[in-house]
Parts: C-alpha cells; sequence; structure tokens
C-alpha cells in the first residue's frame, strides 16, 4: 500500500486519491510524476523566461504550471497552479522544504479545519519532490477574482518602504482592515485569529502581511482567501522571531508577555478580545487548538518527511503548545 501525496490516505499504489485528484486537478488521473528534470537539470531557457512571468512574494523561486489534459506543462501566461521546488540557500534542512509546507498545509486543513489553498507533493522526472498548490484565484474559465494582500491593503511597497515593508505591521492591525473591508467580519475575524494561532503553534515565522489576502466573492463583497504559504521555519531557520508581525498594534506587549518573555495563553485571549471576539468563542477556539494532538502526531508520523524532521517538527509544535497552554 502506497499513501496519497496530497490527503495521506491509503492508495493501491503511488499517486492521488480519487478525492484528492477531484479537489486538485477536477477528477483527471495525473501522474505523480511531472514529465520534465528538476530545475538544476535544465538546460534551455524555460524555467528562466518562465520566472519573469510571475510575480510571487518570497524568496523560494517558483513556477507556474497549466493543465493540459492529464499533463501539467510549464506556462508564461494562464497557470492555475505554482511549483516550489526545493528552495537553494543558505538556510538549514532545505532538502525537507517540500514535505514540510505540505504536511503544515495538511494539518491545518484536516485536523484544524482551517480553508487552504489545495495542495500535494509531486515528483520531477527524476524523483525529486517538489511542492504543489492550485490557485484560488483563478476561476475555469481563466479569470480572475480579485484578491490583494494586506500589504497592498495597507499600501505599503518596496519602493516606498524599503526592503522589509512586508514585515512593517501587525496582526491587529490587519485585524482593524478586515473589520473596515470586510461585510461578514465577525466570520471572517474568527477565522483569521485561527490563522494567526495556528502559525504560533507550529512555528511560522514568515507569515507577513503578503500571507494573508482579500478576495472577492462572487457577490461582490470580500472575504479572507484561504491559506496558504504555511510552513514550520522553525526547521530551517531556528533563531528567527517567533512571529513575523507584532501581535498588537503601537508596540504593546501584555504583562504575561513582559513576565514570560514570550507569547502564551493571556496574550492570544487578549489579542482575540481587543479584535473583537467574545470571549467564550475565544477561550473555545484556544481550547480546540490544544485538544488535537493526538491527530496532529499521527499526520507529522504519516507524513513524507524524513525521521528527524519528524521529530524536530513534533518536539517545537509541543513547545509552543506549551506555552499557549499556561494561563497566567
Amino acid at each position: 500500500m502506497s499513501k496519497c501525496l496530497s490527503t495521506y490516505k491509503p492508495i493501491k499504489s503511488l499517486g492521488f486519491s480519487a478525492k484528492a485528484l477531484k479537489h486538485l486537478f477536477d477528477g483527471r488521473r495525473v501522474s505523480p510524476f511531472l514529465d520534465f528534470e528538476a530545475p538544476e537539470f535544465i538546460y534551455n531557457n524555460d524555467f528562466e523566461n518562465n520566472i519573469r512571468q510571475i510575480s510571487i512574494s518570497g524568496v523560494q523561486v517558483k513556477y507556474s504550471l497549466q493543465l493540459e489534459e492529464n499533463t501539467l506543462k510549464l506556462t508564461q501566461v494562464g497557470g492555475r497552479y505554482i511549483l516550489k521546488p526545493i528552495p537553494v540557500g543558505r538556510f538549514q534542512n532545505l532538502a525537507s522544504a517540500p514535505e514540510n509546507e505540505h504536511l503544515t498545509m495538511q494539518i491545518a486543513s484536516q485536523i484544524f479545519g482551517i480553508e487552504t489553498a489545495p495542495n500535494t507533493l509531486i515528483y520531477f522526472k527524476n524523483s525529486e519532490p517538489a511542492y504543489l498548490v492550485k490557485r484560488f484565484d483563478v476561476q475555469a474559465d481563466g479569470t480572475k477574482w480579485l484578491q490583494e494582500d494586506f500589504s497592498q491593503i495597507k499600501q505599503v511597497s518596496r519602493q516606498i518602504n524599503g526592503e522589509n515593508y512586508k514585515y512593517e505591521g501587525s496582526y491587529e492591525e490587519i485585524a482593524i482592515l478586515i473589520k473596515k473591508y470586510c461585510a461578514a467580519w465577525t466570520v471572517e475575524i474568527e477565522r483569521f485569529f485561527k490563522l494567526v494561532l495556528f502559525n504560533y503553534l507550529f512555528s511560522n515565522g514568515d507569515a507577513h502581511l503578503k500571507n494573508f489576502s482579500l478576495i472577492q466573492t462572487k457577490f461582490g463583497d470580500f472575504r479572507l482567501s484561504p491559506a496558504y504559504d504555511l510552513l514550520c521555519t522553525y526547521l530551517h531557520t531556528p533563531n528567527e522571531p517567533a512571529m513575523a508581525l507584532d501581535l498588537f498594534a503601537n508596540d504593546y506587549y501584555t504583562d504575561a508577555y513582559n513576565s514570560l518573555g514570550y507569547f502564551s495563553y493571556p496574550d492570544f485571549l487578549e489579542f482575540g478580545t481587543k479584535i473583537g471576539i467574545q470571549t467564550k468563542r475565544l477561550e473555545r477556539i484556544i481550547d480546540d487548538f490544544t485538544k488535537k494532538t493526538d491527530a496532529v502526531k499521527l499526520m507529522i508520523t504519516e507524513s513524507f518527511l524524513d525521521a528527524e524532521m519528524k521529530k524536530m517538527y513534533f518536539n517545537q509544535y509541543q513547545n509552543r503548545l506549551s506555552a499557549c497552554l499556561y494561563k497566567v
């Protein structure tokens, strides 16, 4: 027996379950292997031409793909998928990056009910893994839903604010903008709170302004987009700050943080209250996050990370979870 490259569910042979094929590829029987080699083995200009045509934030190289019949192909325009190979750089354990991002996205969706962009692992022709995500802003006819990330909404940019522009802000400020632009903000603010808490618990220290977006619905209003770019950055940059942005606006820190030196239960309770969530709802959401340890451990075990990375991933999750359980 094998495991589905998307859901980890048991299947007869390497590839995708029927549910994953429907979710990712509209039911088409797509091979778990791409029909081209990983970038370092390409000696033509296909990849270089492709990268100039796609504008997606982040330091990792990404490629645009489209589905032609049952085959994923590189494309310069009209791509419905984003492919992330193993990154090249000076960070740690980069060979595990595709499995890391895939696992974190699956934990978010399958265990915590966070809406995420459809995603899977896939392999190049030489069997090197890559992370594949289906774009949620592209409709079946190729037209796009209007989407803006919070650096655009907040009107900060590299040209005006410098190289670190996407880190100029706080999660409280994002919440204020959600309340301003989302008619059903009471629903969206809870979705946002869950995502902030998830990023902390799973040590995603790169959840910056561009990694949260609003997207237009078919009714013309706006909602928080599905989550994307979720991964445990601790595996690659263990010395980075616990969060990419400040939790609160105006350099505010709680008494609990000033006492302990790290974020804990009172911080998230106060944060949720400040952004407009009722206390009983907040307590229920936070408590729900503390009751899924067994399910998280099982999914980490079922993941495609190697044994050492699985251990690091789970230990770091336990460390953060212990902090969130601590009630001052």
